[in-house]
């Protein structure tokens, strides 16, 4: 009974200990799904939820600049986009914002072929 308990224990330690490596190599992916998603609720015209969005996007591609240097210019023209679509989208202008979204979108997407 002692080694299920002490086996529990270090499994749960090692899941635990893991968790922020593994969020930490997927902020490529984790900007791309929240463009994606704010480019739906800007076709929508739902600039709120575009800019939640595309706030989580711009942290997320941020981060994944730091962490890759060599795709560091796709990911720096993406991180203008979003924040040009941020701003319109404040503004309302869900269409405005979309198109930026949209190429954030594919900057995002080229970083992750090189």
């Amino acid at each position: 009974m002692r080694h299920i308990r002490a086996t529990f224990a270090m499994s749960s330690l090692a899941l635990f200990l893991s968790v922020p490596v593994m969020a930490h190599e997927d902020h490529t992916a984790e900007a791309i799904e929240h463009a994606a998603m704010a480019k739906a609720h800007g076709e929508d015209g739902h600039a709120k939820v575009l800019l939640k969005h595309a706030e989580d996007s711009l942290k997320h591609a941020k981060a994944s600049e730091k962490q890759h240097e060599e795709q560091r210019r796709h990911m720096a023209e993406s991180v203008k986009h979003l924040q040009e679509a941020i701003t319109h989208a404040k503004a309302e202008h869900a269409d405005v914002a979309t198109n930026h979204v949209e190429e954030a979108l594919k900057h995002m997407r080229k970083s992750t072929k090189e």
